[in-house]
Formats: C-alpha cells, structure tokens, sequence
C-alpha cells in the first residue's frame, strides 16, 4: 500500500512539474513588449488633457473622448486616488459630470450624429470609476450616474417597432436602434448593475433580444441594423455583450466567436478598425483558449509597430486620442482590471 502511495505521488509531482514547465501563455509572450506600449500610450493621453477634462481635436470636447481614456488609465490599475494618472481621472471626472444636462444626458461639445455614442460610454466609465475615488467625488458620481443610466432606460423604453425594440441609437428620443449605439448601451446598464445600481433584469434581457435580432444564425456575424448589413467591426461587439451577459458558450456566441477567427485580419486598414479590434479582443478574450491565442497574436503583432514615437495611434475616423484609448483598452484585456470585462475563470487560459 505504501509502495501505491509513492507511486501516485511520484506520478502527481511529475504532472505538476511538466505542468510548470508548459510553453507560457500568449500574453506572456507579449508582455515584455506591451507593457511599455501601453504606458507610452498612457503617458501621450496624460500629456494631451486640458485643463478642462477635455481633449483637442476630433471629438476631444464630446463626453465619449474623455471616459474612453479615462477607462484606458483604469485598464492599467491606475487609480484616481493615488498615482501618477490620479490628476487626469479626476479631471475627465469633473469634466463628464458637468457636461450632464437637466435630462441626465451627458452632452455637448463635438458629437457626431447624436450624444447617446457618448452619454453611454461617459456612463460606462463614471460606472466602472465609482467606488476608487474620493468621498466628495463619489458624491457627485452618486448623484450623477442614476440620472444618466435613468436616461438610458427611457431611451430604450421609447415606442419602437418591433425590429428595433430594446436598442438605442443617436438621441435619446430615437424611434429606431443599432447595434454599435446598443453595445455601448447595455454595456453601461450591465456594469451599472454589477455595480448594484437598480437596473430592471428585462432592460438587459430586451436589449440581448435586440442584438439576436441583428445575428445571422447561418453566417455568425451582427449587422449594423439587420443581420443582412454585417460589417467585420460589429461581430466582436454583439459577442462580448452576449458573453458579458450570460450567454458565455452557447451556440450563437461559438459561431461568431468562429466567424471572426476566420475573418479577422480583414480588418487591419478597414473602416472602423479601431473599433472593431477594441471589440474583437475583448470579447475573444471572453471565450479564451484558441480564440484570445490566435487573435491577440495577430493584434499584438499587427498593431505594436503602428504606435508613433509620441506613443499615439492614429484613428483616421477619430483622431489620435480616440486611436489611442481603444488600442489601449485592447491592448490591456489579460490585465483584467476593468471590472465589466472580468470573465468566468472556468475560460481556458490566456
């Protein structure tokens, strides 16, 4: 019997040490690398903060600039308490909860075709930052953010037809929805919620219903509008909502994790990039396994040497800040410090 003993611990020391000894994990391979691109990205959106909270050129004065950036220094564990990034979260901050109107929308400044892109994702941010910051600060987001995710809610409860039921688009009072307005959207209400904000169960249930509307069964991709007007930017953003509200595994989510494995390198210098490569990394992250291997190989390698020597990236639809927070937010899925995009710890390694 004790000979049995031996035996089994013998062959358990041995699994335990050829597990010790397995090729490192994807990001591990990258890290050496992406830890200094991240923060000569930081250190560039640090340096590019106005006074005000806001940002010069495309888009810099709207409320969906600033929170992005904001996210990005949180997606590196910087705190708006302590730190060398502690001055800018709190300016970006002060700025998005001064820009919110009697309505609870956060707007103004240069906002493209309507100020939900950027009311979701300042609601987003202010969501994800509540609970680090200072006790007067954490006053103001008290009483800002139910305003703005209230706003939200009514948006999404305006009469629609039932194609475009439980999405959002441009303004507030839209009558019809897309997905890209959406993901942002339900996001927001989802880390609102995690966060133990009083948002209905059905809110985020009508808004997955909407973006199933918009899934192509046969194909695996989201559309903008229709699942017949897909875009390889999109299919990542209908993934990471699915996944972040749990549909982790299912069927669907396995087909459009599927469809962009096979399409993704498309996407280097097409339209929306940016914005498609934030999405695809984190919702393949999501899934793990071959997924976030395959595809943060090809982000890390594809997207390293396009940093300028300001630490910058440049977004042909939305400037250097806006390419630079995104590539950021992607670049920094493994650190998992953004508490919307933890994932289930049953994924496969990354």
């Amino acid at each position: 019997m004790k000979k049995l003993l031996s035996l089994i611990l013998g062959i358990i020391l041995i699994v335990i040490a050829s597990g010790q000894d397995v090729a490192p994990t994807v990001f591990a391979n990258w890290k050496d690398k992406v830890d200094p691109s991240v923060d000569r990205g930081l250190n560039y959106l640090s340096r590019s903060l106005l006074n005000d909270g806001s940002y010069p050129g495309s888009y810099g004065n709207s409320c969906g600039i600033p929170a992005l950036a904001g996210m990005a220094f949180l997606s590196r564990g910087h705190l708006p308490t302590e730190g060398p990034y502690a001055d800018s979260l709190n300016k970006i901050i002060d700025f998005l909860i001064g820009r919110q109107n009697r309505e609870g929308l956060y707007t103004g400044g240069q906002y493209g075709s309507g100020p939900m892109y950027g009311h979701n994702i300042a609601t987003l941010f202010l969501s994800e930052v509540s609970g680090m910051v200072d006790p007067d600060r954490q006053k103001k987001i008290n009483g800002s953010l139910p305003r703005a995710l209230s706003l939200i809610l009514r948006a999404q409860a305006v009469q629609k037809s039932s194609r475009h039921k439980g999405g959002w688009r441009y303004h507030p009072n839209s009558r019809d929805s897309d997905t890209s307005c959406s993901g942002w959207a339900l996001m927001a209400l989802r880390s609102a919620k995690l966060n133990g904000a009083d948002v209905p169960d059905k809110a985020i249930a009508d808004a997955v219903a909407y973006l199933y509307g918009n899934f192509s069964e046969k194909n695996g991709h989201f559309g903008y509008s229709s699942p017949h007007n897909s875009k390889n930017s999109l299919t990542g953003m209908g993934l990471l909502c699915l996944e972040l509200c749990g549909e982790h595994g299912k069927p669907s989510t396995i087909k459009a994790a599927d469809y962009i494995l096979e399409s993704f390198r498309a996407l280097e210098g097409a339209q929306f990039e940016f914005y498609g490569n934030y999405y695809n990394a984190q919702a393949m992250f999501q899934l793990g396994g071959k997924y976030w291997e395959t595809y943060a190989d090809w982000m890390y390698e594809t997207y390293l040497k396009k940093q300028k020597d300001d630490g910058s990236w440049y977004s042909r639809e939305a400037g250097q800040i806006y390419g630079t927070a995104m590539m950021t937010l992607a670049f920094t899925v493994p650190y998992r410090q953004l508490p919307i995009y933890q994932r289930d710890e049953t994924v496969d390694e990354d």
